[in-house]
């Protein structure tokens, strides 16, 4: 197991921007504001041999009583518990300041091995690291996040307890993307998903800000990385700067994931965002799982669930492939038969149809409903072979793919559909002419 180091330190002093540094990938955002990272993020780092895993955290008001601040603060108690070495990095620009020496105290009842990194220390002001030999700590370290100043050092004294291990070949894991609006209810289902609170829990919508990335195992020992995103407002309520980062990175989550769970909050009913939020999700060819949250909070009789099914085809008939479960994630209510529907949604996405059993279910499909003609001339279906997975790709060759007509093309996919069904995956068709060697 890797080790773990935590960056901790008040609000402002540039931990997001070592971390990215450290890592040499803009995962956290940064932004010259403080409160920016609110829940922990996750990434690994290497230097000279040795691989780790670094944890940015939020800014630490160890004395305020707000109710933000009380959470970061136990996101950041986590952190330093589940840390080996911690950094507490501080602003050397400012000066020593209480709200440093209250991050001290508080680190040092943690008994780890604590280097205080110096920052901003943009033109080598070396005199005023000098200050900070007053919190105690085992290393004062002088450097600048931005510029890359002092990095090797700080890596040299934070790794040098590490044992040189040769890096293991990446565990294959199911990326999972939860997105959905905000206040869906998506950090309470990842927190219920890993068992313990991984990330804030707030009636506050927007507490999610990074796409967050954690491993962890289910009771059937399958391995899955789940990315817990900001939520996705409509664009006219995002404001410029952080929130709309934030957006950016919930959609790339998306792009980077393996399979979906989009998250709807089932007491509000589907929206006009909701049905966005899937559109992106089809758009970008993932397989996903529905997740209808809080049903415990629905009025229920005999008819609700079909009800909710028939919203959901008229708002979605763009996704008549879905694969919806109804949920809670404050009670934990159907969650295992959920994770299993996302892992046979994944696994639809990776099938692979053999040409000759493919080839039959065409021709089958061709001699039950003939193909369209125009101008005396009908389409005639060559043959067709699987060319790829996620999605799963199918190519037909064809006399001329101008003779194909749309409601033909939904009728080959039913088909395809009807035969091998690929619920809960998006799949692709493409039509080549004879002698055209590009899709139509």
């Amino acid at each position: 197991m890797k080790p773990t180091v935590a960056i901790v330190g008040r609000p402002n002093v540039g931990k997001s921007t070592l971390f990215n540094k450290l890592t040499g990938k803009r995962v956290s955002i940064v932004e010259d504001a403080p409160g920016v990272t609110r829940d922990r993020v996750y990434c690994d780092a290497e230097w000279c041999g040795r691989t780790f895993t670094l944890i940015d955290t939020g800014g630490l008001e160890i004395k305020s009583d707000d109710k933000m601040w009380r959470h970061i603060r136990l996101q950041a108690e986590v952190a330093v518990d589940i840390a080996d070495v911690i950094v507490l990095l501080v602003d050397g620009k400012a000066g020593l300041t209480s709200g440093d020496r209250d991050v001290a105290q508080f680190l040092r009842k943690s008994k780890k091995p604590v280097i205080v990194a110096v920052n901003k220390l943009d033109n080598n002001e070396e005199e005023r690291i000098y200050d900070f030999y007053e919190l105690g700590m085992d290393e004062v370290v002088g450097i600048s996040a931005e510029q890359g100043k002092g990095l090797g050092d700080l890596l040299d004294e934070i790794t040098k307890g590490f044992a040189l291990i040769p890096e293991e070949e990446e565990e294959e894991r199911i990326k999972i993307a939860v997105v959905g609006k905000p206040n869906a209810g998506k950090s309470s289902l990842v927190n219920r998903l890993l068992g313990y609170e991984r990330v804030i829990v707030s009636d506050v919508a927007g507490t999610t800000r990074d796409a967050i990335d954690t491993p962890f195992e289910d009771a059937k020992g399958r391995k899955f990385t789940i990315i817990d995103t900001a939520g996705m407002r409509k664009k006219s309520g995002v404001e410029k700067g952080v929130e709309s980062y934030a957006v950016m990175r919930a959609l790339a989550a998306v792009r980077r994931a393996d399979v979906c769970l989009i998250v709807i909050d089932a007491s509000e009913g589907v929206s006009e965002q909701d049905v966005k939020i899937c559109g992106y999700v089809d758009e970008q060819n993932k397989p996903s799982l529905i997740l209808m949250n809080k049903w415990d909070k629905v009025e229920k009789d005999s008819s609700t669930i079909n009800a909710f099914n028939k919203r959901l085809d008229a708002e979605l008939k763009f996704m008549d492939y879905k694969s919806v479960a109804y949920v809670s994630a404050l009670t934990g209510q159907r969650l295992d038969k959920a994770l299993d529907m996302l892992v046979e949604a994944y696994e639809q996405g990776g099938r692979r149809i053999t040409t000759g059993l493919l080839n039959d279910v065409v021709r089958d499909a061709v001699l039950a409903t003939e193909p369209p003609s125009y101008n005396g001339r009908r389409l005639k279906i060559l043959y067709a072979t699987q060319d790829g997975v996620y999605p799963p790709t199918f190519v037909f060759f064809v006399n001329d793919a101008k003779l194909l007509h749309f409601s033909y093309k939904r009728y080959l996919e039913n088909r395809l559909r009807t035969a091998f069904g690929f619920k809960g995956t998006p799949i692709r068709m493409v039509y080549r002419s004879r002698s055209d060697k590009e899709s139509d």
